[in-house]
């Protein structure tokens, strides 16, 4: 009887010496070498790629210890081809060491789209459906005809198109209007005295075109108006003329006059 509780304590003993164990090897594991293997508490602070060129990225990510994978590429015409216009993980954000930034790349050659029908429509509205179809609008070239700003040609790089043909996308397309015959000619309106975008509004509401604005002064945060204009008010202009415009700040006693 005394031999088998003695046995029974002696198997209770190693038990607990096995359970004590391995829970220190669970505890060495979790909280010593899992940490010392995967960078526990140890972030790096993702950086901007977006605008940097495909030659740039690998000595640039080598340094601060990340990879990178491409995983899309599109076309933007605001930047040269290879260079990087999305990534994720988002700048600034944190991630461990030898983490993967998925990139998406620029295009070396832009997709083309077909040329939509103009012809016939209104200026305005052949502009708005150029914009939606991701093309520009170019230089406006006005015709004899009895019909004012009606598109009668769209051309591309010099060359009549027609629609349907495809062009590289972020292409300028130039066009050809009518000149509405008499209301070809006119007088320039008279646009001292306004603000910019007053003036802007007469400008384009008058068929003609904003050109060069001249800044004469520190205009931050002060009322601005038109001080000198080219073509000077009362001058024949033609539709599609552009008007510069010399921009001035108002001083503080004559603004004080003209808010009182």
């Amino acid at each position: 009887m005394k031999l088998e509780t003695d046995s029974l304590k002696s198997l209770l003993i190693h038990l607990v010496i096995v359970v004590a164990v391995l829970f220190g090897l669970a505890l060495a594991f979790f909280y010593l070498y899992l940490p010392s293997t995967t960078n526990h508490g140890e972030t790096i602070t993702v950086p901007n790629l977006e605008g940097l060129h495909m030659e740039e990225i690998d000595e640039f990510l080598t340094k601060r210890h990340l990879r990178y994978e491409i995983n899309d590429s599109t076309f933007s015409d605001e930047y040269p081809p290879l260079t990087i216009l999305k990534q994720y993980p988002k700048p600034g954000s944190k991630v461990k060491e030898g983490r993967k930034i998925f990139i998406s790349v620029n295009r070396i050659d832009p997709p083309t789209v077909p040329v939509p029908e103009l012809v016939d429509r209104s200026l305005r509205n052949a502009e708005a459906v150029l914009k939606s179809n991701e093309l520009k609008r170019g230089k406006i070239t006005y015709r004899p005809s009895q019909f004012l700003n009606l598109v009668l040609e769209m051309k591309y790089e010099d060359e009549i198109i027609q629609s349907g043909q495809r062009i590289p996308k972020g292409s300028t397309i130039d066009l050809v209007v009518g000149d509405g015959y008499a209301q070809s000619n006119f007088a320039a309106p008279r646009l001292t005295g306004n603000e910019i975008d007053d003036a802007r509004f007469i400008i384009l509401g008058s068929n003609l075109e904003m050109g060069l604005v001249t800044l004469e002064g520190d205009t931050t945060g002060r009322k601005s108006i038109v001080t000198k204009q080219e073509p000077e008010a009362g001058t024949q202009v033609r539709i599609g003329d552009a008007i510069d415009l010399w921009i001035s700040p108002v001083s503080e006693e004559d603004e004080n006059t003209v808010e009182n």
